[in-house]
C-alpha cells in the first residue's frame, strides 16, 4: 500500500481536491493536517473554502509548526498535510531552522504507520522573484519538495485539475 504521497502543483492547479481524494481514498475519517494561519481576510476566505468543501469524514487538526508532532499524533488515521509550503513559511517567518525542521520531516515519514498525503506548491517554475526573501522562500520550497519526494512512495503532479503521476 502506498503510504506517502506527495502532491504539488501551482496555485490553482487542484492538487488540494486531487489530494482529499487520494487521502479519503484509505479510508474515513481521514485526518486534514492544516497548516494554514489566517492573518488576514483574504486568507480566512481561502481556509473557509477548504473547509466548506470537506465533509464530515473529516477532522480537521491545525498545526502550523510542529509537523512531526501533528503527524504522530493521528497516527492511525489516513492524514492529509495542506500544505508543505505554508508550513515553510509559517517557520522561515518565525525565525525557526526550516532545513532541520524539513530534514526531520522527511526522516519521520516512512515511520508513520498510516498513510500521509502531503500537498505543496511548485514553486520554481516562474520568474526569478526581486527580492531577497522571496528568493531565499523559493529555493528554500525546492529544496524541501526535493527532500520529501525522495522519500515518498508515490509524487503527483496537477496540472489544470489532472493529477499526473511523476512518480
Amino acid at each position: 500500500m502506498t503510504r506517502t504521497i506527495l502532491i504539488t502543483g501551482g496555485v490553482r492547479s487542484g492538487k488540494s481536491a486531487i489530494a482529499e481524494g487520494r487521502t479519503l481514498g484509505f479510508g474515513a475519517p481521514a485526518v486534514y493536517i492544516a497548516t494554514a494561519e489566517a492573518w488576514d481576510e483574504e486568507m480566512r476566505a481561502r481556509i473557509a473554502t477548504h473547509q466548506d468543501r470537506r465533509g464530515p469524514e473529516w477532522v480537521t487538526h491545525a498545526e502550523p509548526l510542529d509537523l512531526i508532532g501533528a503527524l504522530n499524533a493521528t497516527d492511525g488515521q489516513p492524514r492529509l498535510v495542506d500544505c508543505l509550503t505554508l508550513w515553510l513559511t509559517n517557520l522561515m517567518l518565525g525565525g525557526h531552522d526550516w532545513r532541520a525542521a524539513g530534514q526531520a520531516l522527511a526522516e519521520a515519514l516512512p515511520r508513520q504507520g498510516s498513510p500521509v498525503v502531503l500537498v505543496t506548491n511548485e514553486v520554481g517554475a516562474g520568474i526569478v522573484p526581486e527580492n531577497k526573501l522571496a528568493r531565499e522562500f523559493r529555493d528554500a520550497a525546492g529544496l524541501l519538495n526535493q527532500w520529501v519526494a525522495a522519500v515518498a512512495d508515490e509524487v503527483i503532479l496537477a496540472v489544470a485539475g489532472l493529477p499526473m503521476k511523476v512518480k
